[in-house]
């Protein structure tokens, strides 16, 4: 085991050993859930330093967190397979490969991540919908709608006026109650009509 520190802590891999029990330190605390992987403002951002060295799209406590680690391993085997060559080759050779294996890493992540941004009950204000219970009041009512990717949702629909509003109407969604979960509605015909 002497040796293995002994490597650990010569050059190249000296470097990176801090890094790596900072890291390793940061996801123990991710675990207990003391801090989110997800907020460190790059999540899923394709831009900054990251993105320009093609490692954006993925949160940067993970990149960082990847490229440290591969680095810090590639330094470590390199040093002690490779210890003819002199150590700044060994160190450039670690950091290089450690970009492609992150970048390679981050490429696989971008393709499993949800893209966009969560669809949320306000995606369907401004929608219209088909009333699928007998009539519409201030306290009940549902409405089928379809949403711009064109799957269907009935949702909790309510009034505020006396419009008749009973099954097969067509009303508009515009606004949503999140405290109530459900949306206010008017016909459509009356949203659409100028004179209103």
């Amino acid at each position: 085991m002497g040796g293995f520190f002994e490597a650990a802590l010569s050059f190249p891999a000296v470097i990176f050993t801090p890094l790596l029990v900072v890291v390793i330190g940061y996801w123990l605390v991710v675990i207990v859930g003391g801090a989110d992987p997800d907020g460190d403002g790059d999540g899923g951002d394709a831009g900054g330093f990251l993105g320009f060295l093609g490692l954006g799209g993925v949160p940067a406590s993970v990149v960082l967190s990847l490229l440290i680690a591969v680095a810090w391993f590639a330094a470590l085997a390199g040093g002690e397979l490779l210890g003819a060559i002199p150590a700044a080759l060994v160190l450039a050779g670690a950091l290089v490969a450690a970009w492609v294996i992150t970048r390679l890493g981050v490429m696989l992540l971008r393709r499993l991540m949800p893209q966009g941004s969560e669809p949320s009950r306000a995606d369907f204000v401004g929608l219209t919908g088909i009333i699928r219970t007998g009539r519409v009041t201030a306290t009940f009512g549902q409405a089928e709608v379809h949403s711009r990717d064109g799957s269907s949702a009935i949702v909790q629909v309510r009034q505020a006026g006396t419009d008749d509003l009973r099954a097969g109407s067509i009303a508009l969604l515009y606004d949503v109650d999140p405290d109530g979960e459900f949306f206010w509605v008017v016909p459509a015909d009356i949203a659409t009509s100028p004179d209103q």
